[in-house]
């Protein structure tokens, strides 16, 4: 039975048991690295990750691993306020999935590691500098407390990335800048004044990120409800 205590070793050989080649091939055809993929979905890993509980050292060890599902698992269980930003760049070095990203940078936002955001956006890395916009992302959509100012800061680091032409940077970006002026009414007009910049850009990548980001901030749904 898996629980608290179950060590990262068990853990791993309970994941092993419900492999499935079906759900392997259903991840790769969403662009998910399945290269050590037993076959689990999210839910059920966060299910099992409610079993297990958080334990920070335990979390590291899953991760050593390099198995998808333990990964995901880890970052499921890592304990937040313990996670420092040495640790954050040690895992980031390891990023090789945009599903790891996303979920990894759900994790940093929670621990508050801003910090790193700007050093992630000038690693010529392509998943860590994903990372960086993906924190800004979810920072904009769940960080309610945080100030307007403190995200409208990040706009210039939009800019500089957005002619990175690499499909998981490109998206990112895309992403981080629509999350910032969809945010409030604050946030919205400069959001959306970069958008209709880049969306003018001689830069191919830059003028699809914007041109994509005005479409969605000219919505008319988005306007009713700013």
């Amino acid at each position: 039975m898996i629980g608290s205590s179950s060590s990262a070793a068990e853990l791993i050989a309970h994941l092993q048991t419900l492999r499935s080649e079906n759900n392997i091939a259903g991840m790769a055809r969403f662009g998910i690295v399945t290269d050590t993929a037993i076959g689990i979905s999210n839910p059920d890993l966060q299910k099992i990750a409610r079993l297990a509980k958080k334990d920070h050292i335990r979390a590291k060890e899953l991760w050593v691993s390099g198995i998808r599902e333990a990964r995901m698992l880890a970052l499921y269980t890592f304990e937040p306020k313990r996670l420092t930003a040495t640790e954050a760049s040690a895992l980031a070095a390891d990023f090789n999935s945009w599903e790891i990203v996303d979920c990894a940078a759900d994790l940093f936002v929670e621990a508050k590691l801003y910090s790193l955001i700007p050093d992630f956006a000038a690693d010529e890395r392509e998943f860590v500098r994903r990372t960086a916009f993906a924190m800004i992302a979810g920072t904009a959509v769940h960080r309610k407390t945080d100030s307007d100012e403190s995200l409208l800061a990040y706009l210039p680091l939009i800019e500089a990335q957005a002619t990175d032409p690499r499909n998981f940077v490109r998206k990112a970006v895309n992403w981080a800048l629509r999350n910032i002026g969809k945010r409030n009414r604050a946030c919205h007009a400069p959001a959306l004044a970069l958008a209709e910049r880049l969306a003018a850009s001689t830069d191919k990548t830059a003028r699809w990120i914007g041109k994509d980001a005005v479409r969605e901030l000219t919505g008319e749904k988005l306007l009713a409800r700013l």
